[in-house]
């Protein structure tokens, strides 16, 4: 093999972790909740209000499902944290008993694998207290999963994945469907377009774009409507706060933080002497590397800090720090735990003050974040702008 041909599968491997990422957060093992720390949202979902997320009202806090097969009925995300398929399937429907809504997960997720677990426990009376989304845009076959390297938002290719992906998720229409990555080589327009045809026909009800350029949501949302925007977005990376976040307050889209627990960081069991083995994901991550950590270990130290003061734990201040940024954002923490689960369930019943929120931006903005949030392979495909429509 070339150097060349190396280095470009190597972007594609880079690529398609990036794919399994984009929807949620690690939240690491036997990660206690603190015994005062608020669980009214556990116990009774009534107690945190529901939010408007673009056209769509949902719990406050979501549900990443992004795992992959490990042996015959193994469960692994991409940081090593395990389950069974049954318990992922009961995992799933303790959520809709916690309250949780929006359930995110992605055909390239397995590939297929997570979408299928998804259908089956969201199966019977479960489905109609679920919004259900899912995400296309890599190029892989849309029956055995295989990875073809690469992009592909084809239109034909949309239809045949939307079909695939309503038999595997048991339903009879998805109610939020993005692209997952802009595709270089399709003009938006084709793709909202195609996209406008299945909402008529009511496979899908909404559309969403995940880490697209900005010019390139205005252009789709002149085609048919946006209804959300996922991007990653934390106490660990807040670019979103520049440029996404006031176009998604202009043209009314909602906003879904992926890796609202900054991958792990924020849940507060990475230190400065973590290292991580090759196949995580983290791994590959700049801010994550032996020369960053030290230096980005004070926001660890405020996290924890604020959960103390606010009686809870650090992954529940940081879902409740993103909630309280803007009244139609969502997080949707990935976790392959029960507990981990109501843990962040809970995090919906936090509230801040304004003086709180004020004082709690104002020591963030104090702290420089060492390091890139994705390796350069992996952020040259997010902010990308789809070519003109000829």
């Amino acid at each position: 093999m070339t150097t060349d041909r190396a280095g470009h599968m190597h972007r594609r491997q880079l690529l398609a972790a990036a794919a399994t990422l984009a929807i949620g957060s690690w939240l690491p093992p036997a990660h206690a909740q603190t015994p005062n720390a608020p669980g009214a949202a556990a116990n009774n979902p009534s107690a945190a209000t529901r939010r408007r997320l673009g056209p769509l009202e949902v719990y406050p806090i979501g549900l990443g499902v992004q795992w992959h097969p490990s042996g015959p009925q193994g469960v692994v995300d991409l940081y090593s944290s395990r389950t069974t398929r049954q318990d992922g399937v009961a995992l799933i429907r303790r959520a809709v008993d916690l309250g949780v809504t929006l359930f995110d997960t992605a055909e390239v997720y397995g590939p297929l694998m997570s979408e299928e677990l998804l259908g089956e426990a969201l199966q019977g009376s479960l489905r109609n207290r679920a919004v259900v989304s899912t995400k296309f845009g890599f190029d892989v076959d849309p029956t055995t999963g295989e990875r073809r390297g690469g992009l592909n938002s084809r239109p034909d290719h949309i239809r045949q994945v939307v079909e695939a992906q309503l038999r595997r998720l048991r339903t009879d229409r998805i109610d939020l469907l993005y692209q997952h990555r802009v595709d270089p080589q399709v003009p938006i327009e084709d793709v909202a377009g195609t996209l406008k045809d299945l909402i008529k026909q009511g496979k899908v009800l909404h559309y969403g774009l995940s880490e697209p350029g900005l010019q390139t949501v205005r252009r789709a949302h002149r085609e048919h409507p946006v209804a959300v925007i996922q991007n990653e977005y934390s106490m660990l990376y807040r670019g979103p706060e520049a440029q996404v976040l006031p176009l998604c307050e202009e043209l009314g889209i909602g906003f879904v933080p992926w890796s609202p627990l900054g991958m792990g960081f924020l849940a507060g069991r990475i230190d400065a002497a973590s290292r991580f083995e090759k196949q995580d994901f983290r791994a590959s991550v700049p801010r994550f590397a032996p020369d960053a950590l030290p230096a980005n270990m004070a926001l660890v130290e405020l996290v924890r800090t604020w959960a103390a003061r606010k009686n809870a734990t650090p992954a529940q201040l940081s879902l409740a720090w993103l909630t309280a940024q803007r009244p139609w954002i969502v997080p949707i923490p990935g976790t392959t735990n029960a507990a981990h689960l109501e843990e962040n369930v809970a995090a919906a019943s936090i509230s801040f003050s304004p003086a709180e929120l004020a004082e709690l931006n104002a020591a963030l903005g104090g702290i420089s974040i060492r390091g890139a949030r994705l390796s350069d392979a992996v952020l040259s495909a997010t902010g990308v702008e789809a070519p003109p429509k000829q």
